[in-house]
């Protein structure tokens, strides 16, 4: 990079805890992908809401561990997202995932001025509606991670979005690219599991292999992925089919480890446990 950028990631966080390992991570799209690019030595901020409650103490405890401010967080009544997961051999079972009072995050309008001069604005999945037809407004460059909701966001005119395709390899990715930007997406990142990845931007498809690698926790890869290729082909001059590559690397050395950037697993409290006992006995929550 010829100067530090100015980076900035908005919307969910979360308590990853592993039911089954006795741990919890802290998380969330939007989060982690601000985390790596402080690891990265960065300038990068996250900005987003958790609950005034003890899972919200233990959220702004892991991303101020990274650089990342509290202060740039809302602290709002209500629930801090958790996701509970039971883990074996690196694939995780939902039992529930909640998304708290972070979810259709809007920032304030201190915040919001903050954002609008970032060099890279990416939004978390589940982004508040408005946000993206604001940004766009602004002519904000920014990004957003629909995952498999693929067509449930406004995207006229988002520049860049990050989407997750079939990983069948007999299954036809053109389809979904082409949605995607008929959607109104300038340029389309797919990623496909052991399939790799694409990028679309129109012109051209261009795809990239997964990198395999003894898969510890899945938890955050496609998050350092979207760090990752932002920081090469935005602003290292990477063309796209190396950032691609890039990138994969980096979601396979976020496999290797629990939680979707390295940390301290904390020990799962009790009162966590005993919260949501109901889901733990039944997912279903009944």
């Amino acid at each position: 990079m010829t100067r530090m950028q100015n980076l900035v990631a908005v919307g969910d966080n979360c308590l990853d805890a592993y039911l089954s390992h006795g741990l919890l991570t802290v998380g969330g799209n939007a989060l982690n992908v601000a985390a790596q690019w402080r690891r990265s030595g960065l300038a990068a901020r996250y900005f987003g809401a958790v609950g005034e409650d003890p899972e919200g103490e233990v959220v702004l405890a892991g991303l101020a561990s990274v650089g990342l401010s509290p202060d740039d967080v809302e602290r709002l009544p209500g629930d801090t997202a958790v996701t509970l997961l039971s883990e074996e051999s690196g694939d995780r079972k939902f039992l529930h995932e909640s998304f708290g009072v972070g979810e259709n995050y809007m920032p304030s309008a201190e915040h919001y001025a903050l954002i609008a001069r970032a060099d890279w604005v990416h939004l978390g999945t589940n982004a508040n509606k408005d946000l993206i037809r604001r940004l766009v407004a602004d002519h904000v460059p920014f990004s957003v991670d629909v995952s498999t909701a693929h067509l449930a966001l406004p995207l006229e005119g988002v520049p860049l979005l990050f989407a997750s395709g079939p990983d069948a390899a007999d299954a036809p990715v053109e389809p979904l690219l082409t949605a995607l930007r008929a959607a109104g997406a300038g340029q389309v990142v797919l990623t496909c599991g052991r399939r790799g990845s694409y990028f679309d931007d129109g012109a051209s498809v261009v795809h990239a292999p997964a990198t395999l690698i003894d898969v510890v926790d899945t938890c955050g890869a496609g998050d350092s992925f979207i760090a990752t290729f932002l920081t090469g082909f935005h602003f290292d001059g990477l063309r796209a089919v190396d950032a691609l590559q890039k990138a994969s690397i980096a979601a396979a050395q976020t496999c290797t480890h629990l939680g979707g950037f390295p940390q301290e697993p904390r020990p799962l409290p009790g009162w966590l446990p005993a919260k949501y006992a109901s889901f733990i006995t039944d997912p279903q929550g009944a």
